[in-house]
Order: structure tokens, then C-alpha cells, then sequence
């Protein structure tokens, strides 16, 4: 009887063990369908013209719409400046730097459906640089990156090509501004490492000799 109870018990201990292990997987599997991108990785404009960036991200109609926090940003050599912030789902002018008061507006409908549309008007040649926007709602969060280039009206050229997003790794300064933004890439780091040393110590626990 005590042989068949302790049976009993190590077998209610592995179910337990492998629920844990499929929820924190399947956890883990629904974090990383989040995904921000941009249609466009490289836009060629003119001064005192406008121009309308774009980013796109995961999102559900049933998705909480005071969930949503957004933050763009124009980054260059020497200067970062707040392009657009959201805040709950509210957009937060007053955040936003002088150098684009009053010059950018939003698409209201297009960012319920996922769709991030920046229209920068008046522009000027400082604007050139690298647009990054970090999304958060739901489903989690993420960021992604385009390039203006703004030139003077007599010395446009041929538009540019489109080219692939720089990469953060590539940009120390890209990286060290996307980790220390508020939607920190280090919390995502310190999460993974928490998730793993999890599944070590459950699969230490109840298989031991297969681990």
C-alpha cells in the first residue's frame, strides 16, 4: 500500500511539473508573436515638404486600448528628441519636443487597426536621422527603426532605395538608448534568464536523471 502511494504521488508530482512546463512555454510562445515593423526602412524628402512614417504592430480589436503606450523618437549623432508619445492609450503632446510642436500628426483610425502613421510636416534638414518607435499593449512590446534623410531643395537627388532597418547591435548607441528607454530591452533579457533558470530547476526537481 505504502509503494502504491508513493507511486501515486510521484506521478501527480511529474503532471504537475509538465502543466507548469507548458504554461510557462506556452507564456512564452504568445510573448514572442509580438512583432513591430516597418513597411519602409529608408524615406528620401525634400525641406518644407511632408512626409508620413509608419510602423506597424500586433494588435487585436478586442485589445485594450488603454493598454497602448507608444514612444517615437528621432535619434542623431549628438541629440535624441520625443517625437510622439501615447500614454494609456492617450496621446501626450506636452512630452513632446519643440523642435516638433505642431508638426506631427497622428492617424487615429489607422492606429487602432496596428498601423502607426507619423505625417511630419515643414520639414527641415535636421530632421534627418533615425526614427525609432517603441510600441507596448496586450501582447507585449517591441521597437523597430527607419531613416530620413531631409535634403535642401537644390540639392535633392533621385530617390533613395529602400534599405534594410539598422540593426540595434550595430548602433552601440541605438542599443544603449533602446535599453535604458521605457520599454527596456534589458527587462526582456532579465525575463528570459528568469524564464530558464525556472524551467532548470522544475526539470532538476522532477526528472532528474533525464535532465
Amino acid at each position: 500500500m505504502r509503494r502504491l502511494f508513493t507511486s501515486v504521488s510521484s506521478h501527480r508530482e511529474k503532471m504537475i511539473c509538465r502543466i507548469l512546463l507548458l504554461i510557462i512555454l506556452t507564456s512564452c510562445v504568445c510573448a514572442a508573436t509580438f512583432v513591430v515593423n516597418v513597411p519602409q526602412s529608408s524615406y528620401q524628402a525634400e525641406e518644407k515638404h511632408s512626409i508620413t512614417l509608419e510602423w506597424t504592430f500586433t494588435t487585436k480589436p478586442d485589445s485594450s486600448w488603454s493598454s497602448l503606450y507608444i514612444f517615437c523618437d528621432l535619434i542623431t549623432d549628438d541629440r535624441v528628441l520625443l517625437l510622439y508619445r501615447v500614454h494609456e492609450g492617450a496621446e501626450v503632446s506636452e512630452s513632446q519636443d519643440e523642435e516638433f510642436a505642431g508638426r506631427v500628426q497622428s492617424d487615429k483610425d489607422a492606429l487602432r487597426e496596428g498601423r502607426l502613421r507619423l505625417n511630419v510636416s515643414r520639414l527641415r534638414t535636421e530632421d534627418s536621422g533615425l526614427y525609432l518607435c517603441e510600441v507596448k499593449n496586450d501582447f507585449g512590446s517591441g521597437y523597430e527603426i527607419c531613416r530620413l534623410n531631409v535634403t535642401a531643395a537644390a540639392d535633392l537627388s533621385q530617390p533613395q532605395r529602400p534599405t534594410e532597418s539598422p540593426k540595434p547591435s550595430s548602433r552601440g548607441r541605438i542599443g544603449l538608448y533602446a535599453a535604458l528607454g521605457p520599454i527596456g530591452v534589458a527587462a526582456a533579457a532579465a525575463a528570459v534568464v528568469a524564464v530558464a533558470l525556472l524551467i532548470e530547476l522544475i526539470l532538476r526537481h522532477c526528472f532528474p536523471k533525464s535532465t
